[in-house]
């Protein structure tokens, strides 16, 4: 572990921040409120006061540099909750390397993902740093899931990340992030196929899928490209990643003022619950792994929480921009996820997998 326990969070009073804040808080580290509302920082440290030490604000912005140097100055880490990520990623990760702490973020964006890979790889290598994008549910979760599927395996024949989500509220985070997504795409859209990512148009196909009791059978959308399909690429050789999601969940997320996530527990949590099932095949061979929980938004901190403290107190394979499955043991972090997460290693026999 650093020898200060700070950690800075960019975005710090943000929907996926606060869940941040509070994890970071429940572990026993020191977050370090940062984002560009010094008004909203200092009202996310007084909700956090009671019974503990002030905590520390640092009000900064991703288009100035010295701002974010006096953010992560001292800090054993940063988390980047911040988004749209296609314009802050890239200045965090600058700071982060010349701070020379370990970068994490929870970006959902599959291009601002696959920036970081392309533009910083060999500097994070160079300076020895970790930069791990995308530890969140889209991106970590399912690329650990994959992981422990191949269970240390470097290569498949096809991978199947199907989502089944209650519900799907969107944040106004998600909203802005989706906005710079699509005129990235210009209309199109992305799918993994032939080892790569590549843009199509027209509507994408859907289909059936098979999910584990109690959800069962469910129309999805497939060709639904996560940022999954970077963070498993970039260690797991496979021709195809086919990802689905259940249709409702879409037309949740797409419908014209779709209201936010609304909390209905003490920890800020929304209703909603989600299946990601994970199949693979390798070498003739077919594995699943399957994992539970509550709230895509909240279930992002624990993920990215407990990836800062694997980096930080030496349980990382490499330095780079690495991806989660890369770097860190996938079934043992998983494990290390309840109760947040539950995941189920056997979920069902081999055999052929459901298509959609």
């Amino acid at each position: 572990m650093g020898t200060s326990g700070k950690v800075a969070v960019l975005g710090a009073y943000g929907h996926t921040g606060r869940f941040v804040v509070a994890e970071l808080l429940a572990r026993g580290l020191r977050p370090v409120l940062s984002g560009r509302d010094a008004g909203r920082l200092d009202a996310l440290a007084a909700h956090h006061s009671a019974g503990r030490p002030g905590l520390d604000v640092r009000p900064a912005s991703a288009d100035d540099p010295a701002s974010l140097d006096r953010a992560l100055a001292g800090t054993d880490a940063v988390i980047n909750c911040a988004g749209p990520f296609a314009g802050t990623a890239a200045p965090v990760i600058e700071a982060a390397l010349r701070a020379r702490i370990p970068y994490v973020d929870v970006a959902g964006e599959v291009e601002a993902v696959a920036d970081t890979f392309t533009h910083f790889a060999e500097r994070a290598r160079a300076a020895g740093i970790a930069v791990v994008p995308a530890m969140a549910f889209f991106g970590g979760l399912g690329d650990l899931l994959v992981s422990a599927a191949l269970g240390g395996g470097r290569s498949a024949d096809e991978v199947f990340l199907a989502y089944a989500l209650s519900s799907w509220h969107p944040t106004a985070g998600t909203r802005a992030s989706s906005r710079v997504s699509g005129q990235r795409r210009d209309g199109r859209r992305l799918v993994h196929a032939d080892g790569r990512l590549e843009l199509r148009t027209g509507e994408a196909p859907t289909g059936r899928w098979a999910f584990p009791a109690p959800v069962g059978d469910q129309t999805v959308v497939r060709e639904f490209t996560t940022a999954d399909s970077v963070t498993i690429s970039r260690h797991v050789t496979v021709p195809v990643i086919d990802t689905c999601m259940t249709s409702a969940a879409v037309a949740d997320v797409l419908a014209p003022g779709a209201p936010a996530p609304a909390p209905v527990d003490d920890l800020g949590r929304s209703a909603q619950t989600f299946l990601v099932e994970a199949v693979v095949r390798a070498g003739g061979t077919e594995r699943r792994v399957v994992a539970r929980g509550r709230d895509i938004y909240a279930v992002s901190a624990p993920l990215a929480v407990e990836a800062v403290r694997r980096l930080l107190d030496g349980r990382a394979r490499t330095a780079g921009v690495v991806s989660p499955g890369e770097v860190f043991d996938a079934r043992d972090f998983l494990a290390s996820l309840a109760p947040h997460v539950s995941v189920d290693f056997a979920s069902a026999p081999s055999g052929a997998a459901p298509r959609p």
